[in-house]
């Protein structure tokens, strides 16, 4: 399983990923889709969860190349909310951390 939470690099290369100083450059990466900002969107590259609950996201219309947007997040910051195909799902944090996306 990946998990993305505040990647750094210390003297290692990671293939495909390009890094400024310390920090990995993003931009061409999948982030967590809990990771988006308000109002920014992004489009489903992978959903690493399994069971009951993948198989809901799925029956939702969540799959690969699904664009996405993060409309709010609650006052204290779980669940959030999010556009997909015209309908507002709310997620919490444990599972979107575990839906991969690329911002667009």
């Amino acid at each position: 399983m990946i998990c993305f939470s505040y990647l750094r690099v210390e003297k290692t290369s990671f293939s495909g990923l390009k890094y400024k100083g310390d920090e990995l450059d993003m931009a061409h990466s999948n982030i967590p889709l809990s990771k988006l900002l308000v109002n920014e969107r992004g489009k489903v590259k992978d959903i690493l969860l399994k069971g009951r609950i993948r198989r809901r996201l799925l029956d939702l219309g969540l799959i690969t190349d699904t664009a996405i947007e993060t409309l709010q997040k609650s006052p204290f910051g779980d669940p959030i909310a999010y556009l997909i195909r015209g309908t507002v799902i709310a997620l919490r944090s444990e599972i979107s951390s575990q839906i991969l996306v690329e911002k667009v």
